[in-house]
């Protein structure tokens, strides 16, 4: 089944920031004070809102900007594999 176009072209660079850092979801999902699901599902990608207070303690522990964890594609996600280009 293909994926289901959700209307936004915002990506989410958890993983990225994490690797850069040796941290696991889990070590920041307890530094932060949110589950291991809710970051999970920022983190691929699915989330359809975050808070500023969580986003902040985000920031916070990773030592990073909002700019550094999200940025926006125009074509959206999964846009590659819409065009054919991979």
């Amino acid at each position: 089944m293909p994926p289901e176009d959700d209307g936004h072209a915002i990506q989410v660079h958890l993983d990225r920031l994490l690797a850069a850092r040796s941290m696991t979801l889990a070590e920041l999902a307890a530094r932060v004070g949110v589950t291991n699901v809710n970051l999970s599902v920022l983190k691929n990608g699915r989330a359809k809102a975050i808070r500023f207070t969580t986003l902040t303690a985000i920031c916070r522990v990773l030592e990073c900007q909002p700019g550094d964890l999200l940025s926006y594609d125009e074509e959206g996600p999964g846009s590659e594999e819409r065009s054919g280009n991979e």
